[in-house]
C-alpha cells in the first residue's frame, strides 16, 4: 500500500542567506576542518575528482581523498590543493589509519559496492563523523543508533535498490518515500530529482526549488556530495549544511541556463560558477 501524500516545506533563498556560515576575519585552516573523501578507482577518477573539487569549494578548511593510487595520480594535477591518502578505501577498511581527526567523511562516488567498501562504511559508522554515503556506498543495510548523522543521497534507482521500493512507485509520491525511510533507517535521504527531496530522520521534510534539467548529467550528484561534505565542515547545524548545498548547487544549474543550453552542462562547471552564486546569496 502507497504512503499517505505528504506536503513538504520549501528550502528557499531566505532561509539560505540566514544560515549560510560567516568567515571570521581571524579563522584559519584549522577552523573549518578537515573533511575525509573516500572516492574513485583507476576507471573512475573523475568522481573523486568532481567531489574534491565540490568539497574545496564549500567551506572546508582541508581535504584528504583517499583513492588509489592509479586515479590519485590522474587527479592531483587538477586538484592539487588536496591531499590524497593512496589506496585509502583499503587503508580505512583495515583499520591501518584512524578517521577521528576528520570533521566528516563522505564514501562511495566511483566506487564499487563490494565486502571492501561494507568495511570502510563499518568504520566511519563506528566513529563520531557525520557521514555522508553516496553511489557505490548505497546498498541495503540497517544503521546504528549514533548522534552524529548518516546522509544518504540516492538518485530513484539507488532509493529502490536500498529499499525495495520500485522506481515508478517512487516516483508517485517521492516526498512521502523519503519521509518514511528516513525515519525507518534513521538516517537523512537526500533524494535527487526534480524538486530534491531532503527528508531527516526526526520526520522534518522539505524540498528544494532550484535546479533544472540542465543537472541530468553524470557527475552533478558526486560535485553534490563534495559540496555537501564541504558545507558540513563549516556550517554549525549539519541540517543547514545539507539543505544549503542542495539550494546551491541547484542554484549553479539555474545560472548556467540564464545564458546557454541545458543539454551543454559538465559537471565541473558547476563548482567553476559556485563562488559567484553563493556570493550572490551573501550581498
Amino acid at each position: 500500500m502507497s504512503p499517505s501524500i505528504a506536503t513538504p516545506r520549501l528550502w528557499t533563498k531566505v532561509q539560505v542567506k540566514a544560515s549560510l556560515p560567516q568567515r571570521g576575519s581571524d579563522s584559519h585552516k584549522g577552523s573549518y576542518g578537515t573533511a575525509l573523501l573516500i572516492a574513485g578507482t583507476k576507471e573512475m577518477p573523475g568522481a573523486a575528482l568532481l567531489a574534491g573539487l565540490g568539497t574545496m569549494r564549500s567551506g572546508v578548511g582541508k581535504l584528504v581523498i583517499a583513492t588509489e593510487a592509479q586515479a590519485m595520480a590522474m587527479i592531483v594535477q587538477r586538484l592539487p590543493e588536496a591531499t590524497y591518502l593512496q589506496n585509502g578505501l583499503q587503508q580505512i577498511a583495515e583499520k591501518q589509519v584512524t578517521v577521528d581527526s576528520y570533521r566528516a567523511a563522505a564514501i562511495g562516488p566511483g566506487t564499487n559496492p563490494d565486502a571492501l567498501m561494507e568495511d570502510a562504511i563499518e568504520v566511519l559508522l563506528g566513529s563520531g563523523l557525520p557521514v555522508i554515503l553516496d553511489a557505490g556506498a548505497l546498498s541495503k543495510r540497517t544503521y546504528p543508533d549514533r548522534e552524529a548523522p548518516i546522509i544518504l543521497t540516492p538518485h530513484p534507482a539507488e532509493f529502490s535498490r536500498i529499499t525495495g521500493v520500485e522506481v515508478e512507485t517512487l516516483q508517485e509520491n517521492r516526498v512521502q518515500y523519503a519521509k518514511v525511510w528516513a525515519k525507518k533507517l534513521g538516517v537523512a535521504i537526500v533524494l535527487k530529482g526534480q524538486k530534491t527531496i531532503v527528508a531527516f530522520p526526526d520526520g522534518e521534510v522539505w524540498a528544494n526549488p532550484t535546479g533544472n534539467s540542465a543537472l541530468a548529467k553524470g557527475g552533478t550528484g558526486d560535485t553534490l556530495t563534495g559540496m555537501m561534505l564541504g558545507m558540513l565542515c563549516c556550517h554549525t547545524d549539519w541540517k543547514h549544511a545539507v539543505l544549503n548545498a542542495v539550494h546551491l548547487h541547484g542554484a549553479c544549474a539555474d545560472e548556467w541556463t540564464k545564458h546557454r543550453s541545458p543539454h551543454t552542462l559538465l559537471a565541473h562547471e558547476l563548482t567553476n560558477l559556485l563562488p559567484g552564486v553563493w556570493a550572490g546569496f551573501e550581498a
